[in-house]
């Protein structure tokens, strides 16, 4: 992969050589419009937003990781993070970075059709994923942009896109083998780079929460205990190391789901619902977007599926359960197919070499919201938070432009989230 590198990054990158040289990706974009804080950015706090991925609500009282406890024990804790409908990674991800639905941002799965481009966005497609253009709306790392402000990203989602053209002023390429003491080293090599292009934000992902519950199930607590202390650890590290700085850095963590326990035997073949002479199927397991050829009807379609409803209901989209508001995005197809809570769609060869390998549960997520399994975190600490402060479960969607509060960034005005709804957790208010 091509780099352009600047001359202040080179130095940085060299600096840093010991600690991140088993990464060979790591990008900095000389087309991002800030390569260097104003003078009024250098005046601004420091955020630190961390996703700790497939984290559920309850993890942290179940278990008791002491890092972890210890900065909810002096900060902020909400009693649960609402996702988004479908609760999956990358449309909540993406929610909690521009403050918008998946419906307006346009993330609506971790996979979905999209009628502009005439192709199936796919995360694990990197053309796709990277592809700017299907990313809608004004991501937190943007709007620090607009107002001079240089910003950092190791691996958060969205943050390879180039959004409007422009990335996150230091970012890297995802690869989950990079080890999170790598991760940790870097936010805090960039935490002591100059003034001028120390940046103010910076978001960080870890997803170890997320691949031992889809491994194992929530259930499983000694595989739980075992990843979540070793994020622990990981973790304590980052606050010391921010401590020792000195710098008046408040820190965000969140989740974009919970996990729920599913049984290997309620799984619904995806093969079993497809027909594509008369529709375009897009799986994502909670649920299932059915996109109607030219001259199909949709009635008719309804009506085909009904009399395959086996744990699973089928609805027009406008009326299908889950959904914070009514859905309009042409992209979410004209009928929705939904499982039984406790089932859940996956394709045929999956679901034999999950039988090949006689594994009885897994862990998944993706439904609505009203099951609380689905719930995520939201921790805060720092001079900007209160101490010792609980509030009840709050929607994602509310912490950008608590975000933008901190950072002191305009509010667009097209988003859905509202200060009202989380401004009390800021000292002051």
């Amino acid at each position: 992969m091509t780099k352009r590198i600047t001359g202040i990054v080179l130095i940085f990158l060299m600096g840093m050589l010991s600690v991140i040289s088993c990464n060979k990706k790591v990008v900095s974009l000389t087309q991002s419009r800030t390569t260097s804080n104003s003078k009024a950015a250098q005046k601004k706090p420091y955020l630190l937003l961390i996703s700790l991925d497939g984290f559920r609500w309850d993890y942290l009282e179940k278990y008791k990781p002491p890092n972890l406890s210890a900065f909810v024990e002096n900060g902020v804790k909400a009693e649960s993070l609402l996702p988004s409908f479908p609760s999956k990674t990358f449309p909540n991800h993406y929610s909690i970075a521009t403050g918008m639905y998946p419906d307006k941002h346009g993330i609506l799965g971790n996979t979905y059709y999209s009628y502009e481009k005439g192709l199936v966005f796919n995360y694990k497609n990197k053309t796709t994923a990277i592809d700017g253009s299907f990313y809608k709306g004004s991501p937190i790392w943007l709007e620090a942009n607009k107002a001079n402000m240089v910003t950092a990203s190791y691996f958060f989602v969205g943050t390879e896109a180039d959004i409007q053209g422009i990335h996150p002023t230091y970012y890297h390429i995802f690869d989950p083998n990079i080890e999170n003491e790598v991760r940790v080293a870097q936010a805090l090599g960039w935490l002591d780079m100059p003034e001028d292009t120390k940046p103010h934000l910076i978001m960080m992902y870890f997803g170890d929460m997320d691949k031992i519950g889809h491994d194992f199930g929530p259930s499983r607590d000694e595989k739980l205990k075992k990843a979540l202390f070793d994020l622990d650890k990981n973790l304590g590290d980052l606050f010391k190391g921010v401590a020792a700085t000195g710098l008046p850095v408040n820190i965000i963590i969140v989740s974009d789901h919970g996990m729920v326990d599913q049984a290997t035997a309620n799984l619904i073949p995806t093969e079993s619902i497809m027909n594509d002479s008369l529709f375009l199927t897009v799986d994502n397991g909670s649920i299932v977007n059915i996109h109607p050829k030219k001259d199909v009807a949709i009635d008719a379609l309804v009506q085909y599926f009904k009399r395959k409803e086996d744990h699973f209901k089928v609805y027009t989209t406008e009326n299908t359960p889950g959904f914070e508001y009514s859905p309009k995005n042409k992209d979410w197809g004209a009928i929705q197919l939904i499982p039984d809570y406790g089932y859940y769609f996956l394709p045929k060869a999956r679901i034999e070499l999950i039988y090949k390998n006689k594994v009885k549960t897994i862990g998944v997520h993706g439904y609505d919201s009203k099951y609380e399994d689905m719930h995520g975190i939201f921790y805060a600490n720092g001079p900007a938070f209160k101490n010792e402060y609980m509030l009840p479960p709050v929607k994602n969607i509310h912490i950008y432009p608590l975000m933008c509060e901190i950072l002191g960034l305009k509010l667009p005005k097209t988003i859905d989230g509202d200060l009202n709804q989380v401004k009390s957790v800021l000292k002051g208010f």
